[in-house]
């Protein structure tokens, strides 16, 4: 069995810097344009059902990825993205400027605090244990193959919850997703892993994003 965690494409709030969150911003031409490889990419991989985050920048990334094939796409409301609350559509620099409260967003997830009508990680690590206990775990019993697209917080606290993760100070791991990358985990026990080598690369024209 395999799950391929896919990130949205770029949109115009990434390109500008802005926190998006949960709200709803779609892709840019680039961001549709590197759902189109991905789809070249994945062409003669099968997959049994995508699960994605509602938002229109990741329900239209995994609808361009699945292309013509007839794979169902799920929408689920868990997959959505860390809310920043009051702070979403302001430049992410705001955030991490000397002094500001939630500098610790990427050093220390455990202390980051959430914004004013926001979530803060362990919110997000909440739904995504409570989307892998009553979705995912039980789909993978059945499937060979799933895809989940949602986005680049979202994606690391479904991957916090495969690994039995319980130390928020490794949750970012090797780094955020970029925008339209895969990592491909597999049941290992307990717990899932990466597998390695097989995560569908980003190409050098996309490597900006």
């Amino acid at each position: 069995m395999e799950l391929y965690i896919v990130r949205h494409g770029q949109t115009t709030w990434n390109e500008k810097g802005l926190l998006q969150g949960s709200m709803d911003i779609e892709l840019n031409e680039c961001g549709r344009e590197v759902a189109r490889e991905m789809n070249k990419r994945l062409k003669d991989v099968k997959f049994d059902v995508i699960y994605s985050s509602p938002l229109s920048r990741a329900y239209e990334t995994a609808s361009l990825i699945r292309g013509d094939r007839d794979i169902p796409i799920i929408k689920d409301e868990r997959l959505r993205e860390i809310s920043f609350g009051e702070l979403e559509g302001t430049n992410y620099r705001e955030m991490f400027k000397p002094g500001s409260n939630y500098m610790t967003f990427f050093t220390d997830p455990g202390v980051y605090p959430a914004p004013p009508k926001g979530e803060d990680f362990r919110d997000v690590i909440k739904r995504m244990g409570s989307f892998c206990e009553e979705v995912l775990y039980p789909a993978a019993k059945k499937y060979e193959r799933i895809m989940v697209v949602a986005h680049g917080n979202a994606n690391k606290a479904l991957i916090f919850n495969l690994e039995k993760n319980d130390d928020l100070k490794t949750y970012w791991g090797p780094g955020l997703q970029k925008n339209g990358e895969a990592d491909i985990y597999v049941p290992d026990g307990d717990k899932w892993i990466r597998k390695p080598g097989t995560v569908p690369a980003v190409d050098d024209k996309w490597g900006k994003l």
